[in-house]
């Protein structure tokens, strides 16, 4: 499978960028946030300044990089033994670039103001927000595939360490079990630290796994991602050990029939807040909308969290191509907490879940 983004590909995306500087009265931007620079120039290091201009693209990094970007990337190539971001503004000042922009999210301020000095005369440096990021919501064919494939690695590594679960063991040795298990089928590192709670731990939506011993007669929530190929997935699943009972079983099926009907409103065109409010709505029939203390999903790709946010007040309309997690969840202090999550992608006419393994509670 082909890891990094074709030449035609990087240069579509440049082009689409050089169409909103124009829309924006901007002659070049500064592009410092990595996984930006990835998706434009599919350089992978990690120390990289990219100057977009409509006369070229040119990449900045550091000696130790050298080779790989020339392997990489087809934007012309400077390397750098000081700042990058100095270098980059340089190369501006001899390119007549008049109004500068920077990913202004993406920065540390006091950087932007020691690089001030460095540019012409009448020069400006312009904050942009979410240009690259707004691109990227709409995945490629090829960014497609590589999700799938991590999605993959993600449900087949469940599956072989969740044969590891049995009361007693930690929580973190669970999740280190899983982690290993990504590795080994190819995963670059887990798209995020590895979340397993048992028993009343469960009712905490993020807490980190920790020492506390798995437990008989308790749920088990495993929260989990591979990032492989730079691309993220995502899954929570569910189990318990011995036979739970009805409040247990009430709350697992309260909470699954709030992501079906969230996955069933999943379609172009329909609001990441439309889609939101029908898990709600669900858990409001079952009395456990108060539980429910977090979003319904977010976008992933090349970082675990993009946009879109399936939440309230979202006005992005989804489009096909884009990929999210559908996720709602219910906390219950004592009792504890389940979430049923899946890495989704929005097609023509719906959605296509692309999580394979099975969300019904899972008895150990």
């Amino acid at each position: 499978m082909t890891t990094t983004p074709s030449p035609t590909e990087c240069q579509d995306r440049r082009r689409r960028s050089l169409a909103e500087l124009t829309g924006r009265k901007l002659d070049a931007l500064l592009v410092f946030h990595l996984p930006n620079v990835r998706y434009l120039t599919g350089f992978t290091g990690s120390n990289a300044v990219l100057l977009l201009h409509p006369d070229r693209a040119i990449l900045f990094t550091d000696p130790r990089y050298r080779l790989q970007a020339t392997q990489e990337s087809d934007c012309a190539l400077r390397v750098a033994k000081g700042p990058l971001l100095v270098a980059a503004v340089k190369a501006s000042r001899r390119s007549k670039i008049r109004r500068l922009g920077f990913e202004s999210a993406r920065v540390d301020w006091q950087a932007i103001e020691n690089v001030k000095e460095h540019l012409s005369l009448g020069a400006s440096l312009e904050p942009v927000c979410g240009l690259v990021e707004d691109l990227r919501r709409v995945k490629s064919p090829a960014e497609i595939a590589l999700i799938r494939h991590s999605v993959l690695t993600t449900s087949e590594a469940f599956r072989r360490a969740i044969r590891h679960a049995r009361p007693g063991i930690p929580e973190r040795d669970l999740a280190a079990e899983l982690e290993y298990q990504m590795r080994l089928l190819g995963a670059d590192r887990p798209a995020f630290e590895t979340l397993v709670t048992s028993g009343p731990r469960t009712a905490l939506p993020h807490a980190r796994s920790s020492s506390c011993p798995l437990s008989a007669n308790r749920l088990l929530l495993v929260d989990m991602g591979a990032s492989q190929n730079g691309y993220a997935s995502d899954m929570t699943r569910m189990a318990f050990f011995g036979r739970p009972g009805p409040r247990v079983k009430r709350l697992h099926r309260a909470v699954l029939e709030a992501q079906l009907a969230a996955l069933a409103a999943v379609r172009p065109g329909v609001s990441a807040a439309a889609v939101d409010r029908r898990a709600r709505r669900v858990l409001r029939d079952h009395g456990l909308d108060r539980a429910f203390h977090h979003s319904t999903g977010h976008g992933l790709g090349l970082e675990i969290h993009e946009a879109p946010r399936l939440g309230k007040g979202e006005k992005t309309r989804l489009a096909a191509g884009m990929v999210c997690t559908v996720e709602p969840g219910a906390y219950l202090e004592g009792l504890g907490g389940v979430r049923i999550e899946d890495t989704v992608l929005v097609t023509q006419t719906g959605c296509e879940v692309l999580t394979p393994t099975p969300k019904e509670l899972l008895l150990l």
